[in-house]
């Protein structure tokens, strides 16, 4: 699966690192964008795999982007309510809503649920929920341990996991969350269909 950025570029599932879209420059002979629909990814947007993405949160400006996704559902990884715009815009778009509360703590009171973990990894690999995006606030320590844990599933090594990670969290990366991964088992969720392409042989 392709999703197209700014300019035109086209980014491929392996092309993981966080879209960072400056602000489309307006003059004032094209305030109207010639009739065109801006679409704007929410911060830290990327593909993680067919049919799985990852961002921060996304408000009203994202809504268009999103849609063109065509979603079917939003694993949502806080533990506040999720605003009224978002939620009008997902029953406008018939998109499913999974809520994962997972309080956002600085080290080193980091407390990471791994059950939590594990319910939220439950509904990526249903390929039924797909295409679906993963969010958290910034899109960068709960959302990085999901995706990491998701990696260690599709058996990638540990040092590939944690660059992917810091892509992401940058100098925000957390020693516990690479812990949490390190040490997460997958060996319970193997019997688990992974349909994903990172995981075809």
């Amino acid at each position: 699966m392709r999703v197209e950025g700014f300019e035109g570029k086209v980014y491929e599932a392996a092309d993981l690192s966080p879209l960072r879209p400056n602000p489309p420059i307006t003059t004032e002979d094209d305030n109207d964008n010639n009739g065109e629909e801006l679409f704007v990814p929410p911060l830290n947007f990327a593909m993680v795999d067919n049919g799985v993405f990852r961002s921060g949160f996304p408000d009203s400006a994202n809504f268009s982007f999103l849609q063109s996704l065509g979603l079917r559902s939003i694993i949502y990884l806080c533990p506040e309510s999720y605003p009224e715009a978002n939620n009008e815009f997902l029953k406008a778009n018939g998109i499913r809503l999974f809520q994962f509360g997972i309080d956002g703590c600085k080290e080193p009171f980091v407390n990471i649920p791994e059950e939590t973990i594990r319910e939220a990894l439950n509904v990526v690999l249903d390929v039924k929920n797909h295409p679906l995006l993963i969010h958290c606030k910034r899109g960068k320590h709960r959302t990085g341990c999901v995706v990491g844990c998701l990696r260690k599933l599709q058996r990638w090594c540990l040092s590939s996991i944690f660059d992917e990670y810091q892509r992401f969290a940058a100098a925000k990366a957390r020693v516990s969350d690479q812990r949490f991964m390190e040490k997460f088992d997958v060996s319970g969720m193997k019997h688990l269909p992974i349909k994903f392409s990172c995981s075809k042989r």
